[in-house]
């Protein structure tokens, strides 16, 4: 159990770092009065700080440690 949740730390900590986050959008509705529609598309910014990254990856290579000393 260690040995993948290591892998999987190692994986976000490596994307967290290489990336710095992510972006989504959402279509909201601005207008809707009979039968006229207007929607707005809104773009999200999610950061992901750097010791984020960093403290992920070392606590995914941790647990590998300490799973192949098991």
């Amino acid at each position: 159990m260690y040995k993948t949740l290591g892998i999987i730390l190692i994986v976000l900590g490596l994307f967290g770092l290489a990336w710095g986050g992510f972006t989504y959008k959402t279509t909201e509705k601005v207008v809707d009065i009979g039968p006229i529609h207007a929607t707005r598309e809104k773009t999200h910014n999610v950061p992901l700080p750097p010791i984020a990254g960093a403290a992920a990856l070392i606590g995914g290579i941790v647990l590998l440690v300490v799973a192949k000393k098991s």
